[in-house]
């Protein structure tokens, strides 16, 4: 009997076996951990059954959207509230990684639905600010690009989503945080002093030895800068949103995050009228992340467990260093 002929069959189909386990495992390992928003870590749903609150409480339905960020991972660890993809039969929920920031971008408002993004200690470096203000050439063709003049005579600001401040580590980085889709008309007071003293705080956390996971978003018609109030801008182009909030995450820096996030975690959240009589106290707009999840629709946070979001979501911020 040729033994070889035998044994060479049997130990080919042992090693494709080894290899295929092999692979099944290191796709496991890595998907457990959570470091990339694949569809297997994102869903948005409630349930009709309300809380002893008289909240909605959410539960984790079988869904997965099509959603997979390649490149920055971190920067939407959270999740994808929207559920917005990179079809662009998705114009109004188009989702777009900038690598240091994520976006879902809406095509008829021609400016973000909501933004997301990291901060941690090597994010924030010596980079000057570039003021490097320009159009997405990176749009779909067709898709109208608003550029540096956009907003002149507006009375608005361009507001940045992800700011400059959070993007110091090199020019790269800063330089992304001026494409004109991380922008919305924004009340100057509004941008220039409450929503500059909550960016500084985050930052100043990071320093403080912690990371800050941000999600930050707007929404309805109609804002009032210094020229008075205005539904839309440049033409008709860029929508005017009433109302600007954001979500903020502390947590001490680690590894695992999502894994670190609890009862305990540090969760703020604030929902701002876009009006130039704003007052500068980010505190006066302090707001439950279910509170905007109501007036979006969105879902936050929605990588965390259910019955964690049940809780987090329902508290609001006390403050606190």
């Amino acid at each position: 009997m040729n033994y070889k002929k035998i044994l060479f069959p049997v130990t080919f189909c042992i090693l494709l076996l080894c290899e295929s386990s092999c692979q099944q495992s290191q796709q496991t390992d890595f998907n457990t951990y959570g470091h990339k928003a694949t569809a297997d870590t994102l869903r948005t749903a409630e349930t009709d059954s309300p809380d002893t609150s008289g909240l909605l409480l959410k539960s984790l339905p079988e869904r997965k959207p099509d959603v997979q960020v390649q490149d920055s991972t971190s920067q939407i660890l959270l999740g994808n509230p929207s559920g917005a993809t990179s079809s662009t039969a998705n114009a109004d929920n188009y989702l777009i990684d900038h690598r240091y920031y994520v976006e879902s971008y809406s095509r008829s408002k021609g400016a973000p639905n909501w933004v997301s993004w990291h901060i941690g200690a090597e994010d924030l470096g010596k980079t000057e600010r570039l003021n490097n203000f320009r159009p997405d050439t990176s749009l779909p063709e067709g898709w109208y690009e608003a550029d540096n003049t956009s907003y002149k005579g507006s009375g608005f600001d361009k507001g940045h989503n992800c700011p400059s401040g959070d993007r110091t580590s090199s020019t790269a980085a800063n330089s992304s945080t001026f494409l004109m889709d991380n922008m919305i008309p924004q009340a100057p007071n509004n941008n220039q002093h409450t929503w500059e003293h909550l960016e500084s705080y985050c930052r100043t956390q990071v320093k403080k030895g912690n990371e800050v996971y941000v999600i930050m978003g707007s929404y309805g018609s109609g804002g009032t800068g210094k020229n008075g109030y205005a539904q839309t801008i440049d033409n008709g182009n860029i929508k005017v949103p009433s109302n600007i909030w954001k979500v903020v995450v502390v947590i001490p820096e680690g590894s695992n995050d999502l894994q670190r996030i609890n009862d305990n975690t540090r969760i703020i959240a604030i929902d701002t009228p876009n009006d130039n009589d704003i007052t500068p106290n980010w505190m006066n707009y302090l707001c439950t992340v279910r509170d905007i999840e109501k007036a979006t629709g969105y879902d936050l946070l929605s990588a965390l467990p259910v019955a964690l979001q049940n809780r987090v979501e329902l508290r609001k911020f006390k403050g606190g260093n």
